[in-house]
């Protein structure tokens, strides 16, 4: 049987037709590869920001671009790489890497020190008829059980109620969390940002590395992280933001987003962002406070999931909410806090006893009382 799939040796890495039928096109800048791997992998900074929306919040966007690392079960890289969408056939990139047949498939199966597969895309997996990603992602996990599947994206795509298909991709992203822990389901936020711009980005400089997230990110960020949730009813195994960030200038982000998206920048703003500087983008001043994050040195900072046995979903934000049961009990003056069961127990007992002394002790008192009157009379 002929391989689905052609994979061509570049100095960086290799170059691949997800099809071994594509060709160049004219509607397809991508056209025929769509799969890059090693330092192939890397895009434009420019790219990066108008597809993922970093650091000044979601856009909308047609195109699709899915990095991907391949990993052993103690977190050592075996292949990193990109998959983008294409226009031409209208193919999603978790539609071309899950199909069966595919590149990924041909690296699984002649490798079998892989064990985790981490998703870092602009949108979360869909299920319409057209690409049927997440039921190619669900066959594919069924015939490789040893398989760890964690999924980060940065905006949620066609989820909405008011989306004609929604009720599908809602449903298949509830099936496929109901593989947890072999899946997980994250939005992208805070250091997983910086790692994607050291290992899949090119042109970067130290200042680029370390920018703030802007408000506007963070608050989609937090967003996600709510909604896939509210759709799986499973929270996401890591986000990484601040609870403090608050709400209420959401509305204000979202119409400035709306009013000035990334993908309508000029060619001067881009020149300026290829030169390491962020486009003077026209938002309110409270949109331009950055907010700050705290960096581990990136060659030593790891995804999390890879090479751990987590007991349960992990959410840092979660845990910093006292627990209400807790606050009942600490609040109420007739009962003891939980935990001083065995303290009070003591207590009691040392009553007791001191009454027993104390007994004994008048005991005496009234017999050398009886005493010393039998003798005077």
């Amino acid at each position: 049987m002929e391989p689905l799939y052609q994979e061509y040796l570049t100095n960086h890495g290799t170059i691949i037709k997800p099809y071994y039928w594509l060709a160049l096109s004219l509607s397809c800048s991508k056209c025929p590869y769509h799969i890059r791997t090693g330092e192939e992998a890397r895009v434009p900074l420019t790219e990066f920001y108008q597809i993922f929306g970093f650091p000044c919040g979601p856009s909308p966007q047609t195109k699709h671009l899915t990095f991907y690392e391949l990993k052993t079960s103690s977190g050592s890289l075996v292949q990193k790489g990109h998959t983008s969408s294409c226009s031409e056939y209208d193919t999603h990139p978790e539609s071309m890497l899950f199909e069966m047949g595919s590149y990924l498939e041909a690296i699984i199966h002649s490798n079998d020190n892989i064990e985790h597969i981490l998703l870092y895309s602009n949108y979360c997996p869909c299920n319409e008829a057209n690409h049927c990603c997440i039921s190619k992602m669900y066959n594919f996990l069924m015939r490789y059980p040893r398989i760890n599947l964690n999924i980060y994206f940065s905006q949620l795509y066609h989820t909405e109620t008011d989306f004609p298909v929604s009720a599908w991709n809602r449903e298949a992203l509830r099936s496929l969390a109901s593989l947890w822990p072999q899946v997980t389901l994250n939005p992208i936020s805070g250091g997983i940002w910086h790692y994607l711009l050291y290992h899949f980005v090119s042109g970067v400089s130290g200042a680029i590395l370390y920018q703030p997230l802007w408000p506007a990110r963070v608050l989609a960020d937090r967003h996600n992280a709510y909604e896939i949730n509210a759709i799986t009813g499973v929270k996401p195994h890591f986000t990484d933001v601040f609870p403090q960030t608050t709400m209420n200038s959401n509305t204000k982000t979202q119409l400035g987003l709306q009013r000035y998206p990334l993908s309508n920048l000029s060619l001067q703003d881009s020149s300026q962002v290829t030169n390491n500087q962020l486009p003077p983008m026209m938002m309110t001043p409270e949109q331009r406070m950055p907010v700050l994050f705290m960096f581990l040195p990136f060659r030593e900072q790891k995804p999390p999931n890879v090479g751990q046995n987590q007991p349960k979903p992990k959410n840092i934000v979660r845990h910093l909410n006292m627990p209400q049961m807790l606050l009942q009990e600490t609040k109420d003056s007739r009962r003891p806090p939980a935990g001083r069961i065995v303290e009070t127990v003591e207590i009691t007992e040392q009553f007791l006893g001191s009454k027993e002394v104390r007994d004994k002790e008048r005991g005496k008192k009234r017999k050398e009382k009886g005493k010393s009157t039998f003798l005077k009379s």
